[in-house]
């Protein structure tokens, strides 16, 4: 259906109409289009009592603000019925299905907005990877609003008052670094006089002990896991993946049925953070494990991901389907989680840290989890304190001045 269309067809056929794509199209479980049903009657009966024939986004706008004001309802309902009100509105309009709307990006001026890509293409070149390239836009684009609201009124006029008083602003403290990388950055092209990095404070982060479970709370949360469910088939697989290889959660829902070769029981992919290729073994039980998911468990898709929603549309989960799933298991399990990260990457940890106090010697842990710093998993050895006591040195006995003091003798 078509813009042109939008008016002269009944809000009934649109109704019937949605419903009927999503069931036969995307093939959404009834209980969900119970709830459509029910929130396209609610539409239906604001257009009556307004008046309204035909259904345009405009009335789905006015409907959602005006049941909003007499409704006191949960946060999950409302998504629900701005999610129904969206999908109508791309239905009545013709436009393409999308699973996930893609959060809006509000534009800086244009000489902003082009110096944000001339560094976006300097940090290209450096070898970033993508996501890192978006968070950094991210940092950026709230620093340059800053200077903005603080009265920089160019890019080529950005003062130190300006840029001292956006840098004492920001939370995350170390988007400073890209700040500082940024501002160098137009010094460097001549878009600045001044070189105006030199004015943003440093800032390194204190050493975090990395978080870490024990095998047998490991063993326990696997446990609790409902294998018999096409859920709990496809969880469990997901979570041998991240307790027994160390797999990162972005690597584990980008898997695809390509990257399992069976023939000599290896995994290959692509890792997502760092864009280097890896090889991990596909271990007997994490074998078993995904071809029951596969066989019994994954819905029929040409979606060539591994770990696929359970319900319509089934497409490739998200990493928060992974976190929140992990977090549920904790809670089953029963395992003491308050204050302690509890998402898939400790198990990153908690793997790395007993292959160190294993004495896996650092090479083999680095090449298993894929790691590009050699530096990167010595942290992990400042958790087995039994061996750290074995490096002790004997406290030498006290003397010359310090030994006369600790007798009541002198003074320092």
């Amino acid at each position: 259906m078509n813009q042109k269309e939008i008016g002269t067809v009944s809000f009934d056929e649109l109704l019937s109409g949605l419903l009927r794509f999503l069931e036969k199209e995307k093939s959404y479980k009834q209980t969900t289009l119970r709830l459509y049903h029910r929130i396209l009657c609610q539409i239906q009966l604001y257009m009556k009592n307004q008046d309204i024939d035909s259904y345009t986004p405009d009335i789905g706008k006015k409907f959602y603000a005006s049941y909003y004001r007499k409704s006191n309802f949960k946060t999950s309902y409302q998504k629900s019925l701005l999610t129904v009100i969206n999908r109508l509105n791309a239905f009545s309009s013709g436009k393409e299905y999308v699973v996930q709307r893609k959060k809006h990006i509000d534009l800086l001026p244009e000489e902003y907005e082009l110096a944000l890509k001339i560094f976006d293409a300097k940090c290209y070149e450096n070898g970033n990877k993508e996501n890192s390239i978006k968070k950094k836009n991210q940092f950026l684009r709230c620093f340059i609003k800053d200077c903005i609201e603080l009265g920089c009124i160019s890019i080529q006029k950005l003062q130190a008052s300006q840029v001292t008083k956006a840098c004492l602003r920001v939370k995350n403290k170390d988007s400073w670094a890209v700040i500082r990388d940024f501002l160098k950055s137009l010094a460097i092209v001549g878009t600045t006089e001044a070189d105006l990095s030199l004015l943003v404070p440093h800032y390194k982060q204190a050493f975090k002990v990395p978080i870490t479970y024990t095998m047998d709370e490991i063993s326990r949360l696997l446990s609790v896991i409902n294998r018999s469910t096409h859920i709990g088939k496809r969880d469990y697989a997901m979570l041998l993946m991240a307790t027994r290889l160390g797999m990162r959660s972005g690597d584990i829902v980008r898997l695809t049925l390509d990257d399992l070769i069976y023939v000599n029981d290896k995994l290959y992919f692509s890792q997502q953070k760092t864009g280097v290729g890896h090889e991990l073994p596909l271990l007997p039980e994490i074998k078993e494990a995904l071809e029951d998911y596969i066989c019994n468990g994954r819905p029929n898709t040409v979606d060539r991901k591994v770990f696929i929603r359970q319900f319509a549309p089934y497409q490739g989960i998200t990493t928060s389907v992974l976190r929140f799933e992990t977090s549920r298991y904790f809670c089953e399990a029963g395992i003491q989680i308050t204050g302690k990260k509890h998402g898939p990457h400790t198990f990153r940890s908690s793997l790395a840290s007993s292959m160190v106090n294993d004495l896996i010697p650092y090479e083999a842990v680095i090449k298993i989890l894929g790691h590009s710093d050699p530096d990167a998993i010595k942290h992990y050895a400042k958790l087995n304190i039994e061996i750290l006591r074995q490096c002790a040195i004997e406290v030498p006995e006290p003397s010359g001045n310090f030994k006369e003091f600790l007798q009541g003798g002198g003074s320092l």
